[in-house]
């Protein structure tokens, strides 16, 4: 054997090793390449977006919670000026019902004096007139007398 023919041989052997390669084998190797790049691109760019998206989720749940916070910061401010308002209110409808207890008592007492006066006049005229009776050792009748029993009460 010579040197050369096989030299030869395998030079022709590995020619066309690299055709078959290039022509059968390289194409699909590349086409899976070229997917793999594209999905860890999409990939890479998917993780981006969620990146952004998170970034994004964490603000508006910052916003949202500060929100509720003055939020119900504004509504317990509302719920204590309502609370004061109320006992305020209370305050006052007490003074007006206590006020006019007052009067009611303070007029029921005038009521109570006139009757009592009234009465004592009454008795004061009886005691009078029997006194009288008594002075003059004879009857005086009241309904002849009713006038001048009656100026007898206003003067009393």
């Amino acid at each position: 054997m010579n040197i050369n023919l096989t030299l030869i041989s395998q030079a022709i052997a590995f020619a066309v090793f690299i055709w078959f390669t290039v022509k059968f084998v390289w194409p699909p190797m590349l086409t899976a390449i070229t997917e793999r790049q594209k999905k860890i691109e999409e990939g890479l760019a998917a993780a981006e977006r969620s990146k952004k998206d998170l970034e994004l989720a964490q603000a508006r749940s910052t916003d949202t919670l500060r929100e509720a916070r003055e939020k119900s910061t504004e509504m317990i401010g509302g719920a204590e000026r309502q609370a004061a308002h109320i006992v305020e209110d209370a305050r006052a409808e007490a003074a007006r019902i206590i006020s006019l207890a007052r009067v009611a008592a303070e007029g029921e007492a005038t009521v109570a004096a006139q009757r009592a006066k009234e009465s004592l006049r009454d008795q004061v005229a009886l005691l009078a007139v029997a006194g009288a009776e008594k002075i003059l050792r004879r009857e005086v009748n009241a309904q002849v007398h009713s006038e001048l029993l009656a100026s007898l009460k206003s003067e009393l």
